[in-house]
Parts: structure tokens; sequence; C-alpha cells
């Protein structure tokens, strides 16, 4: 029974030394360079009820302002999404070019709502869970953007939510390039695009510290 035991224990350390070599982390600096705003996306690539609690389940290890754990999460995968499609805008700045494009629109949605009144707690929680949802996203290949500007009421009646929809993230197989440009604090930080590509502005790291 002894020698059983130990060949068990030594299978499951040889098994777990094995799928550490043949996972490879992405570096954080770059993981943070890819977890960009997509606003078009590969409608052949859907994505699963799971891997959206995969994506959420982030939140159950993150910070909370008061550990107040005030936030909810509503799955919503491609047989759904025509529900979230009429209510939600992107690319607010480039409103001429109507995003997203047809045939490109987001297939699956995170709805982020709080069991209490919104406030500058609820705000922190917020910007923490759609930022660490993001970034997990990114990890598994996939992307998102976090959506601001969408009908509440609509959304709400839509999936008979409990609480008010805060913020709705799409995630998705991102369709679009993204490159970021360095720009001084004084530069505009209007998004654009160029020849298919979208720029994105960020303010150079000596503009930012004081």
């Amino acid at each position: 029974m002894a020698d059983n035991y130990l060949e068990k224990k030594m299978e499951e350390y040889r098994s777990r030394i094995t799928v550490s070599k043949s996972t490879s982390a992405i570096p954080f600096n770059r993981l943070l360079l890819l977890n960009r705003s997509y606003r078009g996306y590969d409608q052949r690539r859907t994505v699963s009820e799971e891997e959206l609690r995969r994506i959420i389940s982030v939140n159950t290890r993150l910070g909370s302002a008061r550990n107040q754990q005030c936030l909810r999460f509503r799955m919503v995968t491609v047989n759904e999404s025509h529900k979230v499609l009429p209510y939600i805008k992107l690319g607010g700045a480039l409103s001429e070019l109507h995003l997203p494009i047809e045939g490109t629109e987001p297939q699956a949605f995170i709805i982020v709502c709080s069991t209490i009144e919104e406030n500058k707690w609820v705000d922190i929680d917020l910007g923490i869970s759609a930022q660490s949802m993001m970034l997990k996203a990114t990890e598994m290949g996939l992307n998102g953007i976090c959506i601001g500007t969408f009908n509440a009421q609509a959304i709400t009646e839509a999936f008979s939510l409990p609480y008010t929809p805060l913020l709705i993230v799409a995630i998705g197989k991102g369709a679009e390039q993204i490159q970021l440009t360095e720009i001084a604090e004084t530069d505009s930080h209007t998004y654009y695009r160029t020849e298919g590509i979208h720029y994105v502005p960020k303010v150079k790291l000596e503009d930012l510290i004081l």
C-alpha cells in the first residue's frame, strides 16, 4: 500500500511539473499592451458561458472598498446578445463610423450591477473589477471593451435584472489593429483611425509624474 501511495504521489508531482513547464505566463507589461478596447470582433469565435465564468471569477480574489463586495454579474452569450446590441454605443469619438461595423458586433457580454446605490466606493470596486476582468480575458486570448454608454432601463427590463446595471463589458476575439502613440499631456487625447489602424494616444510617463 505504501509503495502504491508513493507512486501515485510521484505521478501527481510529475504531472504538475509538466503542466508548469508547458504553461508560459504572459509578462505583465505585455499583458497591459495587449489589453486594448476593441470595437470590432471576429464573429466566428464564440465565447462560451464557461469562459465568461472564468473571467468573472477574478472578482472572488479582488480587493473591495470597505470589503462591501456589492457587484453582481449577468453573463450574456451569443443566444442573448441581440438583447444588448440595440442599446449600446461604441466609439463615441468616431461617431461618423457608426461602430461597430455590421458583422463585427460583440456576441458576448458581462453586465455589471451593484446591490447598493452607486457611490464613490462602488465606483472604486467597479474600476478594479472591470480592469481585472479585461486582463483575464486578454490572458485567455480574448479581448473586450468596457461600455458605459447604454440604455440602462432597457437592459434591466430585457434581462429582468434585480439591480441597476452600471457597466457592460463586451468579450470576444478582437478583429482590429490597435496601436498606442505617446503624447504630451497638452496634446489631444482623442483616439483616431488612419488606414485601418486604430490609434490610442497615451500621455508619456514624464508628464504623469508630479
